[in-house]
């Protein structure tokens, strides 16, 4: 991952965390919490890909199980969100962009529900049963609601944010493209010929000097 990668990414990822464990978790909704956390992940891996989508929520993930107050083991929900983005990479479209909200909203109920099974299923395995308690159909139920209702706020803000870091003009690539654009900017298809310009500019004071000399001359002989 580039440098303005993960500069980005780590700025959204604190960001997150901190307004989800300070704000939202203490507005003691039923069900599930909003996790603004898994729309950053999701909306970083629609436009880096899964591979960039893997590492973005692998490092999300194991922010959120280290920060307090995480009472569950260490690299749980890093595994759930390494697997919601790279999974949420392979949906990326293919020019960049999105042309409706229709297919981000589905990935955003998608990842919710994944995430919440996930999450309970590698629980179980440790012998978490928290999810039984309060029930795994009203938690599904409540995290892709408070997901689905808060992603418009969220997604296309960290997309276009990322799309704007891609275009970097220190990025490698970019400053590649640039150059290309600029020179071909300058050398035509625009009328902005620096080159013709001077000649022309030359050609006009040689005619310019001539003029003059041939006046001065004409007045000599008279």
């Amino acid at each position: 991952m580039r440098v303005n990668r993960i500069l980005l990414s780590s700025s959204l990822i604190v960001v997150a965390l901190v307004v989800q464990v300070s704000v939202l978790a203490r507005l003691h909704l039923p069900g599930a919490v909003p996790d603004l956390l898994l729309l950053v992940v999701l909306g970083l891996a629609l436009v880096y890909g899964h591979v960039g989508g893997a590492l973005v929520g692998f490092a999300a993930g194991l922010l959120a199980d280290l920060a307090p107050p995480a009472d569950h083991a260490a690299g749980r929900y890093a595994l759930v969100l390494c697997v919601i983005g790279y999974l949420a990479g392979l949906v990326k479209p293919e020019s960049g962009q999105v042309k409706t909200a229709a297919g981000p909203m589905l990935v955003v109920v998608a990842a919710a529900i994944g995430s919440t099974l996930l999450y309970a299923g590698v629980g179980a395995l440790v012998g978490d049963t928290a999810a039984r308690h309060v029930g795994l159909s009203s938690l599904l139920f409540t995290a892709a609601l408070y997901d689905l209702l808060l992603a418009p706020f969220v997604v296309p803000g960290v997309m276009a944010l990322a799309r704007r870091a891609e275009n970097d003009p220190l990025a490698e690539t970019n400053s590649a493209k640039a150059g290309d654009i600029s020179s071909g900017w300058l050398s035509g298809g625009t009328g902005l010929r620096i080159g013709g310009q001077r000649n022309g500019l030359r050609v006009k004071a040689a005619r310019a000097r001539s003029a003059r000399a041939g006046r001065i001359k004409g007045v000599k002989r008279l």
